[in-house]
C-alpha cells in the first residue's frame, strides 16, 4: 500500500500584532528635557487599532524609564493611522505592540 501524505495543518491563527500595519508613520519628537539630561531608551506601546485604523486606546507595555519618553511616544502615536486587521473579509478591532526607538545619536 502506498502511504498517504498528511494534510498540511492550516496557518495558526495570527494576532493583531502580525496583521496590523501602518499606514503612516509619525516619528516622535525627541523631548528636550531628555535631550539635556541625556536620557535614551525604548518605549513599547501596546495599541488597541479601531476598525477605522485610528488609535482608540494606547498604553505603555514596557516604559523607557523616562517619563518623558513614555509621554512623547504616547502623543505621537495617537496621530498614527494603521490597516485594521481584516477576519472574515471584515475589518475588526486588534491590538499591535510597537516599539518606539528615542536614541541620541539619531538627532
Amino acid at each position: 500500500a502506498q502511504a498517504v501524505p498528511a494534510a498540511t495543518p492550516p496557518p495558526a491563527d495570527f494576532g493583531a500584532a502580525q496583521d496590523i500595519s501602518y499606514n503612516s508613520r509619525i516619528t516622535p519628537k525627541y523631548p528636550p528635557q531628555a535631550i539635556r539630561q541625556r536620557h535614551e531608551g525604548t518605549v513599547t506601546l501596546l495599541i488597541l487599532v479601531s476598525v477605522d485604523g485610528t488609535p482608540k486606546d494606547i498604553k505603555v507595555d514596557q516604559s523607557s524609564g523616562f517619563r518623558e519618553l513614555d509621554r512623547a511616544a504616547i502623543e505621537t502615536a495617537e496621530k498614527w493611522r494603521f490597516k485594521p486587521e481584516m477576519k472574515n473579509g471584515k475589518k475588526v478591532e486588534g491590538y499591535v505592540r510597537v516599539p518606539v526607538n528615542f536614541n541620541l545619536n539619531q538627532l
